[in-house]
């Protein structure tokens, strides 16, 4: 394993970060894995050298926070060994304040998360998207007290747009308070939006990039195929993935394979070591139901992709309408409904 600084902080992380949001309460979603299920995919994270482990507060509605601290707590002696980050912002309750990124919110929700993860400090505390009805001021002074009382160590933020998160930062720099440190932002092979604007945007400001779904949702990995063909439990009860990708975005996936033959690797270890060779990128989230995904993904840190081969996987590229910001009354389902 391989480690760097995120950003510009002092935080430092492990090249590639294991995403627990696959692991909870299996009667909500089929690909789900208990805490059993997934002690032997994060020993071996932990064993390949994986420091860096992510959730959400609003994953199975905690369940997911409860199962990462359970076994975050088996597998490491040293409570220091380890960054531990999750987020807030989506509906924990059908209750009308249970949700967003009001101070009382904030406040709330750190502490059930601090409880749930069984530890007295969040490494990284991410706001989960941009709240259209709270304003960024009260949000960055609540982040800014959760930090100063000791609960977290840093702050991040995820999916929103370039606008957004630079009024974020300069309202922070106003009030000399804390800054994000990191954006979560949706980004891999097929999904390059980010590339216009955030990504930029985060290498003037010395934001380090943590991108999820870095194998488009399983298609980078041989999980979807043309004609809507599903190999996998999580592909054939995703139609989220419907919404990200289109038909038109297996010709890269083809391009990737091809590509892949030539190394003799699997599609899913170039595909991740293309985002470790991209700009700003500090560590690409993988989420891993499976042994051979982390695997693939570990491996991924030592490979080097030739120019030549990063042109011809780039080349083929279709821009794509803007994804993962929240929209202000977004009519939008939760994506991680209860």
């Amino acid at each position: 394993m391989q480690y760097t600084r995120l950003g510009t902080s002092g935080l430092t992380v492990s090249r590639l970060g294991l995403g627990m949001m696959s692991y909870g309460d299996v009667s909500r979603r089929a690909w789900h894995l208990t805490a059993d299920q997934a002690r032997p995919i994060v020993r071996h994270a932990v064993a390949s050298g994986v420091t860096l482990f992510d959730t959400a507060d609003t994953y199975d509605r905690g369940a997911s926070e409860e199962v990462t601290g359970r076994l975050l707590a088996e597998c490491f002696d040293d409570r220091d060994d380890y960054v531990l980050a999750t987020k807030v912002y989506y509906p924990m309750s059908e209750k009308p304040g249970d949700r967003g990124l009001s101070r009382k919110h904030i406040l709330a929700s750190v502490d059930a998360s601090l409880r749930r993860l069984g530890t007295d400090h969040i490494d990284l505390y991410q706001i989960h998207r941009w709240d259209y009805d709270t304003p960024i001021e009260e949000t960055m002074a609540a982040l800014d007290d959760v930090v100063r009382a000791g609960k977290v160590r840093y702050i991040g933020a995820s999916s929103m747009y370039a606008w957004q998160f630079a009024k974020a930062q300069h309202t922070a720099a106003l009030a000399g308070s804390t800054r994000f440190v990191s954006m979560q932002n949706h980004y891999n092979l097929i999904y390059r939006e980010e590339e216009r604007e955030m990504i930029p945007l985060c290498l003037d400001q010395g934001v380090g990039i943590l991108p999820y779904s870095p194998l488009a949702r399983g298609l980078l990995a041989g999980g979807r195929a043309h004609a809507g063909k599903r190999s996998t439990t999580r592909s054939g009860t995703d139609p989220l993935a419907d919404q990200l990708y289109t038909e038109d975005d297996f010709d890269l996936a083809d391009t990737l394979r091809t590509v892949a033959r030539e190394l003799s690797l699997p599609p899913a270890q170039v595909a991740v070591a293309w985002l470790l060779g991209k700009p700003g990128v500090s560590a690409p989230l993988i989420g891993a139901t499976k042994p051979a995904h982390l695997q693939d993904a570990v491996a991924a840190v030592d490979v080097t992709l030739t120019e030549e081969h990063v042109k011809r996987l780039e080349t083929g590229y279709r821009p794509h309408p803007v994804v993962g910001p929240a929209e202000p009354k977004s009519s939008r389902p939760n994506p991680w409904p209860s």
